[in-house]
């Protein structure tokens, strides 16, 4: 995507891990899978995104929990449905990255639009914001069951920004994962990579317009 020198009207924010900490969930499915919460938390998007490719959209939490049972099945545990669904109940209770609301609030004082964007449900999406203390920063919220697609096909990205009434080249979207700029990218919105722990743009996704250490940095960058 060409670099642009003007500042983005509307910043669209993915939620897990990029504002939330993904600690606690981790460890509750390591203490099921010792080892396996990375493993878990991609295959949870992979068959996301495959069904949905499909043709078919299950929420999240289902296909979290079917994610669970299929990987511990392979490790010769047995679990319900009940027990998998307990065991990723804490991604409803995540906190907040401690420059999360700090970097929000010198956003929205600085006049920028404001919307979160996630793969989360609806209802869950208002937990997470609610719980972490973040709903009040935002202008909007957004789940991709609002639009019958997962994050990265670009008609969440744009669909996001025709809510806010913005054209997408003035839309930049935050996030930790480069499968998710990869998909704004294509859908015309500018992107901007925050370092979270071990993640890092993917190198066949255009080039990220910003990639900072943290979102202290990336409000400095956009002059808030």
């Amino acid at each position: 995507m060409p670099q642009s020198t003007d500042r983005p009207v509307l910043l669209l924010f993915d939620i897990n891990e990029t504002l939330l900490d993904l600690a606690p969930l981790r460890a509750s499915i390591e203490r099921l899978l010792p080892g396996g919460a990375e493993l878990w938390f991609t295959t949870m998007l992979h068959y996301a995104t495959a069904l949905n490719l499909a043709g078919r959209f299950e929420p999240l939490p289902e296909v979290g929990a079917a994610a669970l049972r299929m990987l511990a099945e392979g490790r010769g545990l047995n679990l319900s449905p009940q027990q998998a669904q307990a065991a990723i109940a804490p991604i409803t209770r995540l906190p907040a990255h401690p420059d999360a609301a700090p970097a929000l609030a010198r956003l929205r004082r600085a006049g920028f639009g404001l919307a979160a964007l996630s793969n989360s449900t609806s209802a869950g999406l208002r937990a997470q914001l609610a719980f972490a203390g973040l709903a009040p920063l935002f202008d909007a919220q957004f789940s991709v069951q609002d639009f019958g697609v997962y994050k990265p096909n670009p008609q969440v990205y744009r669909g996001a920004a025709s809510r806010m009434r913005v054209a997408p080249g003035q839309a930049m979207l935050v996030a930790a994962h480069g499968w998710d700029l990869a998909g704004a990218s294509l859908a015309g919105v500018r992107t901007a990579f925050v370092c979270r722990g071990k993640q890092r743009p993917f190198p066949l996704a255009d080039e990220p317009e910003m990639i900072v250490q943290d979102l202290s940095e990336l409000a400095g960058r956009l002059g808030a």
